[in-house]
């Protein structure tokens, strides 16, 4: 009798020890199942047009006195500004910038300064400013010409900016944000799975650079060189997968 009930016993206890088994089994199984995710990375791109354009330069004028070298420049500035005007900018759209001078002293044939000064020099950088951006490209390549009326300009690259940036910043990251669960549900799908809710998510930095380009930098590009640009924005997001 006793040997009939330590049978049955450990009988129970196999059984018991088995069924825990599986039951360990199939928790791991679908809890390893509810700990999977997938992690993938989306982008966005936008072509867009400046709407804001920056050109720069300097007058600069030279003579054997402060004062003439100073009278010079003032003279160069009336013809500057009705050059301008013509070409469609108002007065009030051109800013001028504080007058620098400096002077060349004779030196002896030691190369050490004698005290005589051979030139003054005075300059003055301007800045023009036009929400037309066509019309600044076009004049930043036709203001050296005012060398044929005795203003002498040195013109830098213009600049073009498209100003509703901080709104568009949004829009991309979120373009992006789509296209990477785009990404993971084509994914999740193709492997027989389901995907889960949002773990993670990290915005890269934004990329405008000229249309086409390849650059991409780490601190991300902000071009300013052309009117026309392309904002890339990058989203790396980690999913549930089920």
């Amino acid at each position: 009798m006793e040997r009939k009930q330590l049978i049955i016993a450990s009988t129970i206890f196999s059984v018991a020890v088995i069924i825990g088994m599986i039951i360990l089994s199939v928790t791991w199984h679908n809890n390893y199942k509810m700990n999977q995710t997938i992690s993938v990375t989306g982008s966005a791109k936008e072509v867009i047009t400046s709407d804001l354009g920056y050109l720069r330069g300097t007058i600069k004028t030279s003579g054997q006195t402060a004062a003439e070298a100073y009278q010079k420049l003032q003279d160069q500035k009336p013809i500057l500004l009705s050059y301008l005007k013509e070409k469609g900018f108002p007065t009030d759209s051109v800013r001028f910038f504080t007058v620098n001078s400096y002077s060349r002293e004779q030196l002896d044939e030691k190369g050490r300064p004698t005290g005589k000064i051979l030139a003054y020099y005075y300059s003055q950088r301007i800045e023009i400013k036009s929400r037309d951006v066509n019309l600044i490209q076009k004049i930043s390549l036709d203001i050296s010409s005012l060398i044929t009326k005795g203003v002498s300009f040195d013109v830098e690259p213009p600049q073009y900016f498209y100003t509703d940036l901080a709104g568009l910043k949004v829009d991309i990251q979120a373009q992006a944000a789509k296209d990477a669960m785009d990404r993971a549900q084509r994914i999740a799908k193709s492997t027989g799975r389901t995907l889960g809710p949002l773990t993670g998510a990290r915005m890269g930095v934004l990329q405008i650079t000229p249309v086409n380009s390849t650059r991409v930098s780490n601190y991300g590009i902000h071009d300013v060189t052309t009117i026309k640009k392309e904002i890339t924005g990058v989203v790396s997001a980690t999913f549930m997968i089920k």
